[in-house]
């Protein structure tokens, strides 16, 4: 395989409705400004772009099936290859590593992801109905299956299970929403305290709504290259490269019904052993699998061999409050069972921000620096790219250039590492990004 470098980013305003915008339009504005931070002219652009992947989960919000060749066309892309990708919310992650393919298998020298959503062309119930289509339609959504309430019933596990509790999930949310308040582009600003989330409506027990994600307009889109196309680049622009390499990436799954999962001995990190988890009934329906397998085959590609002390910040898909404690266990920054008191010590906190609580290891190992899902929005074909181009920026060190301030800025951060979600755990991937020597 050939190495593979993130050139360059970018995302549109993520907000509740985009009604002066088209799809086509919002991806628009996320390719002009990947184009644009490289100081890349559109006609020099199209003779070093080979090909895109295009990434958007769901027909039904716009009412238009191929919308990806739309896009394509829009951008001026035609007749260059492309496809699109869709695994429910990993959609995005899952975008991010086809166009990874297409420059480490040699099919490509430049490639361009781009994903978008329009959630606001439904009214909310009905885009809950559309994303709760991606349960088993014969199984789980003739009963009334949505998945607030599928998360709600996994966190009451977990709480069973490790005695987490809904203060420690509050303070994710207080957390995210923090981080976000210094994030341009991200849809909520706000600064809830602990108090303000768990009064918040109750949506089902015990998430309240500031534990959960919102629906939301969107697009994003990153570039990657191989060697050979990082030389195109140069030749096309004057500007400096400011690389980034992803070193891993890694996938996994599991079933859709949760009743169908086995239960078996943990998949062990190489910091682990099965000391650790005699007792643990595995993975019950506290943990994802899916995300344990993606992180495994992530980590081993990019040569770590403890996550919590290789890695600078994570950019996790937490589209509850509770998912992001469950993902610190299985992308191994804790122990599985250690994900409540791993917020409580402040682990997952951003140093040099005041949240208005008392965290003895602020800034361990930042996680959601950009202020995630619940915060940021979750238009889901383009999260998973949000994530990469976020991630993107902190490597580079270009937070402030690209946010107007530096309050999110890390401190020479070396690699991250990112992460999408799908379903109740049915598609995971993870994909580690360093920043190039």
């Amino acid at each position: 395989m050939r190495p593979v470098y993130m050139i360059s980013g970018g995302v549109s305003k993520f907000t509740k409705a985009r009604h002066d915008k088209t799809f086509q339009g919002m991806v628009k504005e996320a390719f002009d400004y990947t184009l644009k931070d490289l100081d890349l002219e559109f006609g020099k652009a199209f003779e070093i772009i080979d090909g895109s992947v295009a990434s958007y989960f769901s027909d039904h919000f716009q009412r238009q099936l191929m919308s990806g060749i739309m896009v394509q066309d829009y951008l001026g892309l035609c007749p260059k290859p492309s496809h699109r990708v869709e695994g429910g919310g990993a959609t995005g992650g899952l975008c991010f590593q086809e166009a990874w393919k297409s420059i480490a298998s040699g099919n490509m020298d430049v490639c361009i992801a781009y994903g978008f959503e329009t959630m606001s062309h439904v009214n909310t119930w009905k885009g809950n109905e559309f994303i709760a289509l991606a349960s088993d339609v014969s199984f789980d959504y003739p009963v009334g299956g949505f998945y607030t309430g599928y998360y709600a019933m996994m966190v009451i596990r977990h709480m069973y299970e490790f005695g987490t509790t809904v203060e420690q999930m509050a303070k994710v949310s207080v957390k995210n929403h923090t981080n976000a308040f210094y994030n341009p582009y991200a849809q909520k600003k706000i600064r809830p305290t602990v108090e303000d989330v768990r009064k918040a409506p109750m949506v089902a027990y015990p998430l309240t709504r500031l534990d959960i994600c919102v629906m939301s307009d969107g697009a994003a889109a990153v570039m990657l290259a191989s060697e050979e196309g990082v030389r195109k680049i140069k030749k096309a622009t004057k500007k400096k490269l400011n690389l980034v390499k992803v070193t891993g990436i890694g996938r996994g799954t599991d079933a859709m019904r949760m009743a169908d999962r086995p239960r078996k001995n943990v998949i062990l990190l190489p910091h682990e052993s099965a000391d650790d988890y005699k007792n643990l009934k595995y993975p019950g329906i506290h943990s994802f699998r899916a995300g344990r397998v993606a992180s495994k085959l992530a980590y081993e590609k990019a040569g770590i061999l403890n996550p919590g002390k290789e890695l600078d910040f994570v950019e996790l898909h937490d589209a509850y409050s509770s998912s992001e404690i469950q993902t610190y266990e299985d992308m191994g920054l804790c122990k599985y069972g250690e994900g409540g008191k791993f917020v409580e010590e402040g682990y997952p906190f951003m140093p040099g921000i005041d949240y208005g609580l008392t965290l003895p290891k602020q800034g361990k190992i930042p996680v959601n620096p950009s202020g995630g899902l619940l915060a940021c929005g979750h238009p889901v074909g383009a999260t998973g790219l949000m994530q990469a181009v976020f991630a993107l920026w902190q490597l580079q060190g270009t937070i402030k250039k690209h946010f107007g301030n530096n309050t999110l800025q890390l401190k020479d951060p070396k690699r991250g590492a990112i992460h999408s979600h799908a379903g109740t755990g049915t598609y995971v991937t993870v994909s580690i990004l360093e920043k190039e020597k």
